[in-house]
C-alpha cells in the first residue's frame, strides 16, 4: 500500500537548500557574526537591504537591455543620471573599501530609505530603517559574498531568504517563533486560496504565510492571475500582515517583495490593544500562528474584542479577533495551544461554544509536541472553521498527526530524503515512510472529511465527531477526549506517545491551575 503524495512538482517544495547555496549564506551569516553583528534580527535586516541594493541594480540592467533592443528611452528608471553612482555594480567594485562604505552609509542608504512612493508599505517600513554595519571591511566581504549567490531566479532568491530566517533560532519578546515552513504549507495546502481572496495575518511576523499563499496561487492559479485585474488584486490588495514589531514589518516586507508581490499591506498595529472596527469583515482568509504570550490587563485589550469574549488569555483573544477580522463566509486556519482545546474556565468554553454553535468548526488537526523546537516546546493544534453566523457545523474532523518528517528533538533533522518531505512530496510515500511523514495523509484525508471519513473508527487517526457529542462534553475539542484505543495497541505505545500523552496532561493541569487563579481574581 502507498500514502498519496503528489506526482507533480510543487513550486514550493518542503524547504532543503542545496549544499552549495547554504554554504554561501552561511559564510555570509559567519561574516556578520564575527564582524560584530551578534543580534540574528539585525544581521538579516543588514543582508536583507544588501539584497535588495543588487536586486534594484539588476532590475536597472534589465530596464537598460530592453531599451537597447526596442530603440526606446527606459520606462520608470530605478537610477537616474543623478544616482547612477549609487549601484551595486558601482560600489561593489571601488577598489577602495573606505570609500565603498562611506558611500554606502552616507548616500546609498539615504536614497534607499526616499525610494518608494508616497504611502507606500515600502516607504513607511523603510523610513525607521537604519544601516547598522560598523566597518568597511565587514561591508565589503558581505556584498562580494552576497555577489556570488544566484539572486536571479525568484525561486532561488525566495528560499535564499527563507534560509536565513531560518537561522533565527531564539523565540522572540512576546512569545514569537518561528512557524516550520512545511508546517505553513500544509495549512495553506489545505485552506486553498483563491484569486478572489482577500487574505490576512494579523500576527504575521517575518510573512511566512502571506509568502507561502503567494506561492500556492502562482502555482494553483498561475492562469488566473494573467489578467490585468486578478494581478492587480494580487499585487496591491490580496496580502495583508500585521505585526508590532517594526523589525519583523521591515523583514516581512521585504520577504513579500523578493517572492515577488510587489506592494504588499505589511503594517504597524497592536492587534489585541487595537480595536479592529476598521477592518470587521475585511478577510476572506486568515491564516496565523499568533504569539501567546499569557495574560493581557483588560485597560490594555481592545474593547471589541472584551465583547467577543471577556477573557485577558492572549491565545482565546486572538481566536475572537479573528472572527471579528473575518467576512461572513470567510474561513480560517489557525495555530492554537493546546489549553484552548480543553481549557476549563468559562471563557475558554464559550470561545469554543462560539465556534461549534455560532459558525462552522471544520477540523481539528492535532500537531506533535516537539514540531516548534528549538523555539518552543508547547503542544499544538490548527483549528480550521469558517465564520457564519449562523451555525452550520455537523462534524469536526480530528486527525491526530504523529510525524511531520522532522526529527521532533532540539535538531529538528531530516528523517527522509527531500523529495518525501512535506506536504506534497514529490515522490509517493510507502506505510514505513508515511510513520515518519503524516502530512501527505492529512492533506489527502481533509479531501474525503465529507464523505469517507465519517465512516472511519474512532481507533484510527482521523475520524469525525458530531455536533451533539462535542457538545454534551463542554465543547473539549480534545483529539483525545474521543479518540478510541485499542487495548492491544496500547500495550505496544511508543515512549514517545506516552510522553506526549503525559504533556497532554501537564498541559490540562496548568490550564486547570490557570483557570482556578482566574476565578480567584
Amino acid at each position: 500500500m502507498t500514502r498519496a503524495g503528489g506526482a507533480a512538482t510543487c513550486q514550493y517544495a518542503p524547504f532543503v537548500l542545496a549544499g552549495d547555496l547554504r554554504s554561501g549564506i552561511d559564510r555570509v551569516w559567519d561574516t556578520f557574526w564575527s564582524g560584530g553583528i551578534s543580534n540574528p534580527l539585525e544581521a538579516i535586516e543588514q543582508i536583507t537591504y544588501l539584497i535588495l541594493l543588487r536586486r534594484l541594480d539588476d532590475i536597472q540592467a534589465a530596464k537598460e537591455s530592453k531599451a537597447r533592443l526596442t530603440g526606446q528611452p527606459i520606462k520608470n528608471p530605478v537610477y537616474t543620471d543623478a544616482t547612477r553612482h549609487l549601484r551595486w555594480s558601482r560600489f561593489r567594485d571601488l577598489s577602495d573599501p573606505e570609500a565603498a562604505f562611506a558611500l554606502v552609509r552616507d548616500e546609498v542608504f539615504p536614497w534607499l530609505r526616499g525610494l518608494g512612493t508616497e504611502n507606500s508599505t515600502y516607504s513607511h517600513h523603510m523610513g525607521g530603517a537604519r544601516f547598522t554595519i560598523p566597518t568597511a571591511s565587514l561591508l565589503s566581504k558581505a556584498v562580494h559574498l552576497l555577489d556570488r549567490l544566484p539572486l536571479g531566479d525568484q525561486d532561488t532568491k525566495g528560499d535564499l531568504y527563507e534560509y536565513m530566517l531560518s537561522k533565527i533560532a531564539t523565540a522572540g519578546q512576546n512569545g514569537q517563533f518561528r512557524t516550520p515552513r512545511h508546517i505553513i504549507q500544509l495549512m495553506v495546502e489545505m485552506a486553498a486560496p483563491t484569486p478572489g481572496d482577500t487574505i490576512c495575518d494579523p500576527a504575521c511576523g517575518t510573512a511566512g504565510f502571506l509568502v507561502a499563499s503567494a506561492a500556492y496561487l502562482e502555482r494553483a492559479h498561475g492562469d488566473a492571475l494573467l489578467s490585468a485585474a486578478a494581478r492587480r488584486h494580487f499585487d496591491h490588495a490580496m496580502f495583508h500582515g500585521f505585526d508590532f514589531d517594526n523589525t519583523m514589518l521591515r523583514i516581512g516586507s521585504m520577504n513579500m517583495l523578493l517572492h515577488g508581490v510587489e506592494r504588499p499591506d505589511i503594517r504597524y498595529r497592536d492587534s489585541l490593544a487595537q480595536s479592529a472596527a476598521g477592518d470587521a469583515g475585511g478577510y476572506s482568509l486568515i491564516l496565523a500562528n499568533p504569539p501567546f504570550a499569557g495574560s493581557l490587563d483588560y485597560e490594555t485589550t481592545a474593547g471589541d474584542l472584551l465583547a467577543v469574549v471577556r477573557t485577558r488569555k492572549t491565545e482565546l483573544l486572538f481566536l475572537a479577533l479573528f472572527l471579528r477580522l473575518l467576512r461572513p463566509g470567510g474561513r480560517a486556519a489557525v495555530i492554537v495551544p493546546d489549553g484552548v482545546l480543553f481549557g476549563s474556565t468559562r471563557a475558554h468554553r464559550d470561545l469554543r461554544k462560539i465556534l461549534v454553535e455560532d459558525h462552522e468548526l471544520n477540523a481539528v488537526v492535532k500537531l506533535p509536541g516537539g514540531v516548534f523546537k528549538p523555539y518552543a516546546g508547547v503542544s499544538t493544534a490548527i483549528l480550521f472553521f469558517t465564520r457564519t453566523d449562523r451555525g452550520g457545523t455537523d462534524d469536526v474532523w480530528f486527525y491526530e498527526v504523529t510525524a511531520d518528517g522532522w526529527s521532533l528533538d532540539d535538531r529538528r533533522g531530516p528523517l527522509l530524503p527531500a523529495e518525501k518531505l512535506g506536504a506534497l512530496p514529490t515522490s509517493a510515500l510507502d506505510e514505513a515512510e508515511h510513520s515518519k511523514n503524516n502530512l501527505p495523509d492529512v492533506l489527502r484525508r481533509w479531501g474525503g472529511r465529507l464523505g469517507a471519513e465519517r465512516a472511519r473508527a474512532r481507533t484510527e487517526q482521523s475520524f469525525c465527531v458530531p455536533r451533539a457529542e462535542i457538545a454534551a462534553n463542554n465543547y473539549d475539542l480534545s483529539l483525545h477526549r474521543y479518540q478510541e484505543v485499542v487495548q492491544a495497541e496500547a500495550a505496544h505505545r511508543s515512549p514517545l506517545e506516552i510522553l506526549e500523552n503525559l504533556e497532554r496532561l501537564e498541559s490540562e493541569i496548568q490550564a486547570g491551575i490557570s483557570g482556578l487563579k482566574g476565578m480567584l481574581g
